[in-house]
């Protein structure tokens, strides 16, 4: 069970969290923040050494429960096949998710952080790094039971698909057309049939 203080703590990043990812580091303000959790500045201070820490928990917690999900839903399936395919099944969705989040936070965070929080900047490059090296892991276990083509690159995939999938979330937010993931899942989905098999 979670002390005052630590539920305290989790009640900040729950609440400034989508305020982060929508208005980003520099333009979320102290103000913004006691406004939003209802708590003094002392009481923000006493929890977080500085908004900037106070930013990249926010952006953890953002991370994890997105990754989740993500997860929970390639679990679906033990085929490393399937779980490509459900990947493309998440993020034909993932327009709608984000929305509730303030957008997509890897892009946020690191279009935001690129030239003003390095420590925040160092955190989004972790989270794409994981991500791609989780899709080269399926597609190696996939070619190791022999569903997928042993001749590909893992790495090189899974950096492919990846920067497909990030491209057509810029666009469909910046755009606010859903289109672009709907198609760019389809083409995803082309790749894996048509290369990966």
């Amino acid at each position: 069970m979670l002390t005052k203080a630590e539920q305290t703590t989790e009640f900040i990043i729950q609440t400034v969290a989508p305020i982060f990812n929508k208005n980003g580091y520099a333009a979320t303000s102290l103000s913004d923040i006691t406004k939003a959790t209802g708590l003094t500045k002392g009481a923000i201070y006493g929890n977080f050494k500085n908004k900037e820490e106070l930013a990249v928990a926010a952006f953890n917690a953002t991370v994890k429960n997105m990754l989740r999900r993500i997860t929970d839903h390639q679990s679906l399936s033990n085929s490393s096949l399937e779980k490509l395919f459900l990947i493309t099944d998440f993020y034909r969705n993932y327009y709608n998710y984000s929305q509730e989040l303030g957008g997509c936070p890897v892009l946020n965070m690191g279009v935001d952080a690129k030239h003003q929080n390095p420590l925040l900047l160092e955190r989004v490059r972790y989270t794409i790094t994981k991500i791609k090296s989780n899709l080269a892991k399926i597609i190696e276990n996939g070619q190791k039971h022999g569903e997928i083509n042993s001749k590909i690159d893992p790495i090189l995939y899974a950096k492919r698909l990846y920067t497909m999938i990030i491209g057509a979330i810029f666009m469909t937010h910046t755009l606010e057309d859903n289109s672009y993931l709907l198609e760019t899942m389809d083409q995803v989905d082309e790749i894996i049939n048509n290369e990966l098999k």
